[in-house]
């Protein structure tokens, strides 16, 4: 469950925290005939900025190569989901490469931190709506339930749009 008072106080850093405790974001393109992809994220919550190993010859890494821009990336958990907005674009910072190098980024780059294909991308957050529920199931069947009695919608958490 999310803690509605973190989210009420400083959803921003609670944002950047459910995203660094997550295995995997939806990802945008800056080509936006492109479907959204799994991508795990690497965060600096200091900076507010998500970083994301890429590979140069992919579909997203090719058209963020050809063309930076603004994209959404989607986070969801049980109780916590969040659309962000902001500029996804190369990045070349060897300090920040390996900062975030590990051995679940290195298994999928042969030849190391060196590997030709890699493309480390720079997401730079602008905005986000944020949607948080402190509901256990059976919290929400009760609301559901007395939202059904009453006529009225149910009331399973909170929502609000940030600024990045």
């Amino acid at each position: 469950m999310a803690n509605l008072k973190k989210f009420e106080e400083n959803p921003q850093r609670q944002l950047l925290k459910a995203i660094k405790g997550t295995r995997c974001v939806m990802l945008g393109s800056p080509d936006h005939d492109h479907h959204m992809q799994p991508m795990a994220p690497q965060v600096d919550e200091e900076a507010g900025i998500i970083y994301f190993y890429s590979d140069n010859t992919s579909e997203l890494g090719k058209a963020v190569l050809k063309s930076s821009g603004v994209v959404h990336m989607c986070h969801i958990d049980d109780d916590y989901q969040a659309c962000l907005r902001g500029a996804l674009h190369p990045h070349h910072d060897q300090a920040t490469l390996d900062k975030f190098w590990g051995p679940m980024v290195d298994a999928w780059y042969p030849g190391g931190k060196a590997d030709p294909k890699m493309l480390m991308l720079k997401f730079v957050p602008h905005d986000a709506e944020i949607w948080a529920s402190d509901k256990s199931m059976l919290g929400v069947l009760f609301e559901v339930a007395k939202a059904n009695m009453k006529d009225e919608t149910p009331d399973l958490g909170k929502t609000r749009q940030v600024q990045l």
